[in-house]
Formats: C-alpha cells, structure tokens, sequence
C-alpha cells in the first residue's frame, strides 16, 4: 500500500532516497494557457518552456531563495511551439506546431529549419524531441496541432500516419524509425544509449487506446527493435519524460509525476494539483526538477541528477 508524504506518494522504499522528502514542490509561476517543453540553461541558469496556445516560448531565471524567480517572453509569437532540447553545440532545437518543423535557433537569434518534409509531404506537427550523443534529432510527429485551431492550423495530415523521426544534420536526411504508433508523444534515451523510450497518447483519439510507454533497444547503427510496452499510465496520460543518470524514468501524468526504476517497478509519485505535462532537471547540478502543469511551473529538488544534454 502506498505511503502519502505531503505531496509524495510512496510505492517503494527507494523512492524515500530519490526524492526529498523534505523539499516542497513549489510554484514558481502561473499564468499559462497549456505549459509544456521545459529545457534548462546551466549556462546561463535559466529555463525555455512553452505556452502553446498563446503561442509564446517564457523564459524562467530562478531568483536566490530557490522559491521564486521572473518569467518573461523570450519569443512571440513563437510558432506555436511545443517540445525543446539543446543539441551539442547548446543550440535551441524545437518543435513547432505552427510551422510544422523542427527548428534551431542559432547563437545570434536567428531561426534555421532543419526538417520540415519527407518524400515532399509536410511533417504533421513536431511534439518533443531529443539529441543524441552523435548528433542525430530525433522527435515524434503527432498531428495534436493540426487537429484544430488551438495549438496551431487546423490542417489535414499528408503523409498519412503519426510517426517518430530521426534527422541528421551533418547531411540533412530525415528518416522515419517508428511507423506503428497512434500518437507518439514524449521521448527520451536511456544514459547508455541502448534504449528509446516513446510515450503514446492515442488514447486522447480512441478510448480504448495507448496510454503507455514503450522501449526500443537501440544497436550501434541507431536501427530500433523490440518496442514491447514498457509501462502504462495509471492516471491520465504519459506524455513529457526524463531519465535520471542511473536510468530512473521520471513522467509526467494526470495526478503529477510519476517514478519508476529501469526494470519498469512503480517506486514513487510527486503529486500535483494540475495534470502535468512535461518536465525536465535542471539547476547547476541537473538536481531540480521542473514541471510544467497545465496552467503553471512547478519545481522540487530532488537526491538525483538528470541524464539530459548538454
């Protein structure tokens, strides 16, 4: 049975040496219409995340105390932007909706596309992302923001299906890796790169649809196989996740976030008022997390460190 501390949802013993027990989640800011695609800065200690509809990418400095910062508008309109990582240069890589692609933004502002089409048909509406360690831009292509006005242009699907991508920009070939899904969303790698994990949300079209994760065991050539559903959501949807540094998957869901260990066992919950979007770690030693949940941004500090780059 689960132990309930304050807002912390106990499933396994380990989760008391993960989680700070002791640490408040906080609020730091509120005032979004649907936030999501958080990416931290440790260079310049300073948080990217969306708000879609309104169609702005915010940017959070956190002030001293850790309780509070500024937000601000770092870009509008922004094109409708979802997902945000950096590659391997810092660069901002994001998915946007509005203008159906994945994008960079270079060191002096300026917006590159990096993939927008395949076989001449244009990509249904970019949702999260993530670099791997050579280099290669990999993302999922849900048609969320093609289904209607509010996160993007309602607009029909052109290749015909809501596939998962890798792009690589040394000679700019796009390529699709996971064919199968109903609305791939979140992705993230494990530390060691052997495995993918890919939410799918298809079950916001289809009640009986996916609300799981699945993992894909990744060979030296970037080639996927397996895909066997790894985890399935309890509360809601799986959507935005991050690994930690030992492979732990922290995921967003309908009650907050959710932790488990690599082998797939529920070890703890972070709950939270909102149903949470998409999160990721950051701070100067990737040991906060920050969460964006529907409206707001919230974030704990945590006894881990996250796995993302740069």
């Amino acid at each position: 049975m689960a132990e309930r501390i304050v807002e912390y949802e106990v499933h396994d013993w380990r989760f008391k040496r993960l989680a700070s027990m002791n640490a408040r989640v906080v609020e730091l800011w509120k005032g979004a219409a649907w936030a999501e695609g958080p990416v931290y800065f440790r260079d310049g200690d300073f948080l990217l995340f969306s708000d879609i509809p309104n169609d702005r990418i915010l940017r959070f400095v956190p002030d001293l105390s850790g309780l509070g910062g500024t937000v601000s508008v770092f870009r509008q309109p922004a094109g409708y932007t979802n997902g945000h990582t950096r590659d391997r240069e810092g660069r901002l890589v994001s998915c946007s909706h509005g203008h159906r692609r994945i994008e960079r933004t270079e060191y002096d502002g300026t917006i590159t596309t990096l993939a927008d089409r395949w076989n001449g048909k244009r990509l249904n509406s970019p949702n999260d992302v993530v670099v791997k360690s050579d280099g290669t831009i990999w993302f999922t292509d849900p048609a969320y923001g093609i289904d209607t006005d509010l996160e993007g242009w309602k607009a029909p699907m052109e290749y015909g299906g809501c596939w998962v991508f890798r792009f690589d920009p040394r000679d700019g070939r796009l390529e699709p890796v996971i064919q199968d899904m109903r609305r791939p969303n979140g992705l993230a790698f494990s530390p060691d790169e052997r495995f993918l994990y890919v939410a799918d949300t298809g079950v916001s079209h289809d009640p009986a649809g996916p609300r799981h994760i699945r993992r894909f065991a990744v060979d030296d050539e970037g080639r996927l196989s397996g895909g066997e559903v790894f985890l399935t959501c309890d509360v809601g949807v799986f959507d935005g996740f991050r690994v930690d540094t030992e492979g732990r998957l922290w995921t967003s869901a309908g009650d907050g976030v959710h932790c488990y260990d690599p082998s797939g066992a529920l070890l703890g919950k972070i709950l939270l008022p909102q149903r949470a979007a998409n999160l990721c770690f950051g701070g100067k030693k990737r040991n906060r997390l920050f969460i964006c949940a529907t409206t707001a941004l919230y974030a704990v500090w945590t006894h881990v460190n996250g796995a993302q780059v740069p």
